[in-house]
């Protein structure tokens, strides 16, 4: 038969009796912990999804969608760009991950091409990916013709950001639903994987996370008046938006993006020490 001395005997049953107490909370409604005194424990353990139940979503990063805003992004580049190199140009267009450019003085296509080199150079891939990725590629084996392609490591370098960016929007949206320990992580190369605890209405988490943002910086068109372009039609480029005003107010406003959130590093609400 063990014999324990009496010091250890005290030991044991202090230690029995801590347990006892910390774990009594998880015997009680959150409501009942809530009446009672402030020194007594009411931590409970949380419960994982697996115990408790709760909504799992697995979000997926679109790379179509990706490919097509980078596209809309390159067609207005090359329009701004031989228009500021004044060079003329004719069928600019893009389909699938290509957009094309006819130069219509044959003697001009050396000259577009050094124009549009920013749209082939470079771009670096992070601090923790190393190196740089070349986004798009350039064709120019039919005369006249400068055929500009999305490359694989384009759209992966332009998943890879957005589904960065996409986390920290997600765990901040998901951590304003109040609950205890949701687990927000990067699964895959295009997919965030979301889990929320004790959340019983998955369609609420579905609300919430469905809610697109996106953060543009558009000019106004103000080539017309706003009114002649609702009683007629938008000069080409231009679309008529309405504000969140009582009443709405209409804007003529180019399609053309000048900045768009990928470009911006940094954002926050301060002062104007000068006025205020």
């Amino acid at each position: 038969m063990l014999y324990f001395s009496r010091f250890k005997m005290i030991l044991i049953w202090l230690a029995v009796a801590a347990t006892v107490i910390l774990a009594a909370p998880n015997l009680f409604s959150a409501s009942t912990l809530a009446q009672l005194p402030n020194w007594v424990p009411k931590r409970q353990m949380t419960l994982g999804l697996d115990l408790q139940g709760g909504s799992h979503i697995l979000l997926r990063m679109d790379p179509n969608d990706l490919t097509k805003d980078r596209l809309e992004t390159t067609r207005d580049q090359i329009r701004t760009l031989l228009r500021d190199a004044k060079i003329g140009y004719t069928g600019l267009a893009g389909s699938g991950r290509t957009v094309q450019v006819r130069i219509t003085d044959p003697g001009q296509v050396d000259a577009a091409k050094t124009a549009l080199k920013t749209l082939t150079d470079p771009v670096a891939a992070g601090l923790f990916s190393g190196g740089s990725v070349q986004e798009m590629s350039l064709d120019d084996s039919e005369p006249g013709v400068l055929k500009f392609t999305v490359t694989d490591a384009g759209i992966k370098y332009r998943t890879s950001t957005a589904l960065a960016q996409s986390l920290e929007v997600v765990e901040r949206r998901v951590n304003e639903l109040g609950t205890t320990e949701p687990i927000v992580q990067r699964q895959g190369d295009d997919r965030i994987l979301v889990q929320v605890p004790g959340l019983q209405d998955p369609q609420r988490l579905k609300d919430i996370l469905g809610q697109t943002a996106k953060l543009t910086f558009q000019m106004v068109d103000q080539s017309m008046p706003v009114q002649d372009a609702l009683n007629g039609r938008p000069p080409a480029g231009s679309s008529v938006l309405y504000s969140q005003d009582d009443p709405p107010v209409p804007y003529l406003i180019e399609n053309r993006v000048i900045v768009s959130g990928e470009n911006l590093v940094d954002a926050q609400a301060t002062y104007n020490s000068q006025t205020n």
